[in-house]
């Protein structure tokens, strides 16, 4: 049987791994200053989740875990057509 990916899953939906354990801590422990507000983190994890280039928790455009990207005022969607952008 091959192996299963899950195309529209978040980090956070996915097994308890080590490795996303540790990414969560990291996004808790960064500065709030740095941070969108609940809010906006949500509706940003709302719009990925739609998105087809979501597969495994990241982004297939740049690479990046979404929770990771999402959660950053600077940061935007890489898409060509922005689902959401820097707050």
């Amino acid at each position: 049987m091959g192996q299963r990916f899950c195309r529209k899953c978040l980090l956070r939906e996915m097994g308890e791994e080590e490795y996303f354990t540790n990414l969560r801590e990291y996004i808790r422990n960064i500065d709030e200053e740095l941070k969108v507000e609940k809010a906006e983190y949500e509706r940003r994890l709302a719009l990925c989740k739609e998105c087809e280039n979501l597969m495994n928790g990241m982004c297939r455009i740049c690479g990046c875990y979404v929770e990771l990207r999402a959660v950053m005022k600077k940061n935007y969607c890489p898409d060509v057509e922005k689902k959401w952008d820097a707050s």
